[in-house]
């Protein structure tokens, strides 16, 4: 079971994405705002985070930023869930350090794909090394 920080400020949107990672297994940690979700990640430190991009007090691009270029949560993956399609602002959610871009309305069995993927990415393999 996974710890995952999900950082949205629309409550029918927290609520169905905390639903849906609950019933895949997932412990879930919620914040409503930039400033709380930061507040959360640092103490928390989540295995995932799902990352709103327009937020009250403090914007996902900040939040993503600040956390990414701090060496204590820089290994955290951060999935940016956000409405904002362009170009533009998928290239500076990857700029500012997400690890996966990824746009509304939620296709919630990519979402799953994406963590499952995360997660395993990070896990260290059993492989000896020769």
């Amino acid at each position: 079971m996974a710890k995952i920080l999900v950082v949205e400020d629309h409550p029918e949107t927290q609520l169905a994405l905390a639903l849906r990672l609950r019933s895949a297994g997932h412990e879930v940690i919620t914040a409503d705002d930039g400033d709380a979700g930061l507040r959360k990640a640092r103490e928390v430190s989540p295995d995932v985070i799902i990352l709103d991009l327009m937020l009250p007090k403090l914007d996902g691009f900040h939040v993503c930023r600040l956390l990414k270029f701090d060496d204590r949560y820089a290994h955290i993956p951060i999935v940016m869930l956000t409405g904002k399609a362009t170009p533009k602002d998928r290239n500076i959610g990857l700029s500012v350090g997400a690890d996966v871009y990824l746009t509304k309305p939620i296709d919630h069995r990519r979402l799953l794909a994406v963590i499952d993927g995360l997660l395993r990415a990070r896990k260290p393999t059993d492989t000896p090394v020769s």
